[in-house]
């Protein structure tokens, strides 16, 4: 595999995303799936509607989210629907909960390392290409966030975040905890699940990750920890696995204090294990060219 280009942009601003996207020469036909973190409620982190918005409009894109499986308001339709609204992604974009109703869209996965299918919100069906717009941050359970845990916990159902989180013995909707994987089977089932999302989109995809607010729980968490890092900026890849491996390279290569902690909950939780995975599935490459946009 040829190496991945990333091109990367210092100064975070609405603005910036839009001209990133440009800078990939990507065209998103037909209708286009945008998924994003919409945030827990409490998590003071996340990306707003407002920063979004104008990278959201030029790809006249549909916001696309899916129910949680755990405690909190968005792990029932009705809550997190009442959620969207009060964090006004509904005030300026049509949004899509994608497992709201109906039977999962189950893409499958012949060679995935630990799991053989992953279930997805019925309503992925519904589009013809995904721009995957990340807030990278630090996570509880998978060390990080960025556009690989957008691939596969985010685009997965309730179901099938259970299904991810206990590496393929459960399926029970909001039965998360009745199973414990081994750390590197719940991140190499986050490498399966991200392939099929990829798979199915035929090409018809674009990344972008900004690092900004970087704390070390990532958007999901009602109560979490102030950025540990100053902002460094925003990234852009036709490849999954290339622009997150460039985010872990820049917090690893930056002189800011901070990355330290950030550091201690990527490794503790073995983070990078589930890019080394992805790359070993072969849906994208570590090896990456970056390229400066000024």
């Amino acid at each position: 595999m040829e190496r991945a280009k990333v091109y990367f942009c210092k100064e975070i601003t609405p603005e910036n995303v839009v001209k990133m996207f440009k800078v990939l020469g990507k065209e998103l036909p037909g209708k286009v799936a945008v998924k994003v973190h919409s945030g827990e409620a409490g998590n003071q982190n996340y990306l707003r509607p407002e920063f979004m918005r104008p990278m959201i409009e030029y790809v006249n894109g549909t916001i696309v989210e899916c129910n949680t499986a755990y405690e909190g308001e968005r792990n029932y339709t009705d809550k997190h629907k009442k959620l969207l609204d009060e964090h006004k992604w509904t005030t300026y974009f049509d949004v899509d909960l994608m497992d709201a109703e109906g039977e999962d869209l189950v893409l499958e996965i012949p060679n995935g390392k630990v799991i053989k299918e992953n279930f997805v919100g019925k309503d992925m069906a519904n589009y013809d290409s995904m721009l995957v717009l990340s807030h990278f941050k630090g996570h509880p359970m998978g060390g990080y966030g960025g556009a690989l845990k957008q691939l596969s916990i985010g685009c997965a159902s309730t179901a099938g975040k259970t299904w991810i989180h206990t590496a393929g013995q459960k399926k029970d909707q909001h039965k998360l905890w009745d199973y414990v994987a081994e750390q590197n089977k719940f991140l190499e089932s986050m490498a399966d699940a991200a392939s099929s999302v990829v798979k199915y989109f035929k090409g018809n995809m674009a990344f972008i990750n900004v690092m900004c607010n970087m704390s070390v729980d990532c958007d999901c968490c009602s109560v979490a920890e102030d950025p540990c890092m100053k902002d460094i900026g925003i990234l852009a890849s036709l490849d999954p696995v290339a622009i997150d491996q460039a985010c872990i390279d820049l917090v690893r290569n930056s002189n800011d204090p901070g990355k330290e902690h950030f550091l201690e909950r990527v490794e503790t939780r073995n983070g990078t294990h589930t890019i080394d995975s992805s790359s070993e599935l072969g849906f994208g490459t570590k090896d990456y060219e970056m390229i400066n946009v000024d």
